[in-house]
């Protein structure tokens, strides 16, 4: 009887765990990463402004620290003539395929005590994730068309 109590408490425990593919994309992103291009799927001007902070030309070259084992990170803008410094965020990578390994990306911008002041985060798609190279994608609706930003990091 205390077998089958511990066999169902270790399957009850192990089913509510991350995936396989979630853990290795956790110790996949694990380190620092530099956010190198941003570019998107239709040719023109865009006023974008990303994660709510700032433009694509101040998210260039900005340094990223993820530490999967609490789900926080830290992004340093770099550039000059921008709002530079530290700013920390939430993550989480959300498995939406097993089969096909799709997955989300969950980031929300915090304070460093890890509290959010609006509570708004951004889903991306992590589209690329290897051990040097990751790519994000974020698709929204512009004049009722789909409008797709890639951002596109190497691991340093």
């Amino acid at each position: 009887m205390k077998q089958i109590i511990t066999v169902l408490f270790l399957s009850l425990l192990f089913s509510c765990g991350s995936s396989k593919t979630v853990r290795q994309s956790e110790k996949t992103i694990k380190g620092q990463w530099v956010l190198n291009t941003i570019n998107y799927n239709q040719s023109g001007t865009y006023n974008v402004s990303l994660l709510n902070d700032t433009s694509k030309e101040c998210f260039e070259q900005s340094t990223w620290q993820f530490i999967p084992n609490n789900n926080t990170g830290i992004y340093t803008i770099n550039t000059p003539n921008c709002i530079t410094g530290e700013r920390n965020f939430n993550f989480t990578i959300q498995e939406i395929d097993e089969t096909t390994g799709l997955y989300n990306f969950l980031l929300k911008p915090t304070d460093a005590k890890g509290k959010s002041e609006t509570n708004q985060g951004f889903r991306l798609k992590l589209a690329q994730l290897s051990e040097t190279n990751m790519r994000w994608e974020q698709t929204l609706t512009v004049d009722g068309k789909p409008f797709t930003i890639n951002m596109n990091f190497s691991k340093l």
